[in-house]
């Protein structure tokens, strides 16, 4: 995609369904059943650099032992650092910083937080990132999270170059205008769950299968995935051919469409009928298809 290049004409169907993907089921974590900003800005802080479920487990001991921004202030600084290495949270300055934050809430901002991201940006030890994920998550009230796995899903998904302006201006441009606590945490979800560096497309159910230049090439290759899969000719890169004839050609009769999906498609063949129909049945089980039987004729076409 270069800078000039456009998101699908279908932006809104694109951005409803990975809404619509992650308030159906998505991983559960507490501070994400919440709007207070201080549990938001303790889950962020640990989780630099650490993966989400093992930071469950000492976010809830935190919050037990300092269960607000003013009892955290309060806290000996060496209690909080000493936490922080028995619970292997790693580079123990993140503890420092994050007691001289919640002291600078307390004394500066009189125990309310800022609410932009520039304005958090102010505490010790938040930077750009952290900032406005509590912005987004708080107040709904941040920009477009650009990390590495919002970076892979959007070069996979519509072909962004490995460039960090090229990222920011998609992500921008993607998120629906005064949405960014859902859809930050969609997109963030997405690349977790659906989109790591082993891709899990059709097991996770990904919402954008339909849109994916990935999912349509089988090239799942990323800025932090230098080593490409083996993908050619297997059955997920024939479902993302079929998804792309559907969107091409709209509704289709199933041997025109074997015909478009495989150039050596022969309906009694090795790839014929039973082979395009199996495909069919996998992808009318994902929600992206309908299959429909009647006379003479089978008919596919993508799900409205």
């Amino acid at each position: 995609m270069s800078e000039a290049t456009q998101l699908p004409d279908d932006v809104e169907a694109v951005r409803a369904a990975l809404v619509d993907w992650y308030e159906a089921d998505h991983r559960s974590y507490p501070w994400r059943e919440t709007t207070d900003p201080y549990p938001i800005l303790v889950s962020e802080v640990m989780s630099q650099q650490t993966q989400l479920d093992r930071v469950a487990e000492a976010w809830h001991d935190f919050m037990d032992e300092w269960p607000t921004v003013e009892a955290l202030a309060a806290a000996d600084r060496a209690d909080v650092v000493g936490f922080w290495t028995d619970h292997s949270l790693g580079y123990n300055n993140r503890a420092k910083y994050l007691h001289e934050a919640a002291q600078q809430v307390v004394e500066e901002f009189g125990g309310s937080f800022p609410e932009d991201p520039d304005s958090l940006s102010e505490l010790m030890g938040v930077g750009p990132y952290t900032a406005n994920a509590v912005a987004s998550f708080a107040f709904n009230n941040g920009d477009a999270v650009v990390d590495t796995n919002v970076k892979r899903v959007l070069h996979r998904a519509f072909d962004v170059p490995d460039d960090d302006s090229a990222f920011e201006r998609v992500a921008s441009d993607l998120m629906p205008p005064g949405a960014s606590r859902v859809w930050n945490n969609a997109i963030m979800e997405l690349g977790g769950v659906a989109c790591g560096k082993a891709p899990a497309c059709d097991e996770a159910g990904c919402p954008w299968r339909a849109w994916c230049h990935a999912y349509e090439t089988g090239d799942f290759t990323a800025p932090d995935v230098p080593t490409q899969p083996t993908f050619e000719g297997s059955r997920r890169q024939m479902r993302g051919r079929v998804v792309k004839t559907l969107r091409a050609h709209g509704d289709q009769p199933l041997d025109t469409l074997g015909s478009r999906v495989r150039v050596d498609y022969s309906p009694e063949g090795e790839y014929g009928r039973d082979w395009l129909r199996g495909l069919l049945d996998d992808l009318e089980s994902d929600g992206l298809v309908d299959v429909q039987d009647g006379g003479d004729e089978t008919v596919a076409r993508l799900r409205r």
